[in-house]
């Protein structure tokens, strides 16, 4: 049996080739550091952009539950991921919002923002293919199920898709310190939302690509706010305006 019940994994060579050609949403595929994966895997990996990293045998069989994995497993999404130009016009031509996540690695996290996304009326998130947690079990627990109502797009670079969705007559605000306090500044749309990593906060490239720069006003003794939480806040100030709540 190539897949782990009730769980998003697939082992051995030729499953995992096939599921590529197949066009299945793969998170990644990690490769036992004592095997060499065939190079029609790594062709077809290269192809579609998915990241082939090593990592030990050891845990390599843990995640297939088994010891037959050829060496080599795969980590499945539970979404389908939008082509990046879809959902770019789906946005825009919603006049919506699209949460960025810049680097988010905690899967709790991106499943508690998917899910206030959702609740909240947001038309779409956005994910690096890097440094980023997978779309895994985790993810879909924590967001109770809403990932499967919102588009979900994961690209290469935040930066260029930001480019590529402001020449579409879209606009960017990040939530970040030093910017103007959230709710005194007025949102055009559509609207990319980008929250940041809680070590790094919003990445330089993409500062400089954003319009404005949100700042949430914090009066306690404590200067920070998990990023889930501060997610929520942003979204919504964000939604108020577009639904004139």
């Amino acid at each position: 049996m190539e897949k782990k019940e009730n769980s998003f994994v697939i082992w051995g060579r030729n499953p995992i080739i096939e599921a590529l050609k197949a066009n299945r949403s793969i998170e990644k595929i990690l490769v036992a550091h004592d095997s060499h994966a065939p190079k029609e895997l790594l062709k077809l990996a290269e192809k579609k952009k998915i990241k082939v990293q090593k990592a030990p045998r050891r845990k390599i069989e843990e995640l297939a539950g088994t010891k037959k994995t050829q060496g080599v497993v795969a980590l499945l999404s539970p979404v389908q991921y939008w082509n990046e130009n879809d959902f770019i016009d789906h946005i825009v031509s919603q006049e919506g919002i699209a949460v960025i996540l810049d680097h988010i690695t905690d899967p709790q996290n991106v499943g508690n923002i998917i899910r206030t996304a959702e609740v909240l009326g947001a038309h779409g998130i956005v994910v690096p293919r890097e440094r980023s947690s997978p779309i895994n079990e985790v993810v879909v627990k924590a967001s109770t199920g809403a990932i499967f109502h919102l588009p979900i797009v994961k690209v290469g670079s935040l930066r260029q898709f930001l480019e590529k969705f402001k020449k579409k007559g879209g606009w960017v605000v990040s939530v970040e310190k030093g910017g103007k306090p959230i709710h005194k500044l007025s949102f055009p749309f559509p609207l990319a939302v980008v929250v940041g990593s809680e070590g790094k906060g919003v990445s330089k490239s993409v500062l400089e690509a954003s319009d404005l720069i949100a700042t949430i006003p914090m009066r306690g003794k404590v200067t920070s706010l998990n990023v889930s939480s501060a997610t929520a806040i942003a979204l919504w100030e964000v939604v108020k305006q577009k639904y004139e709540l």
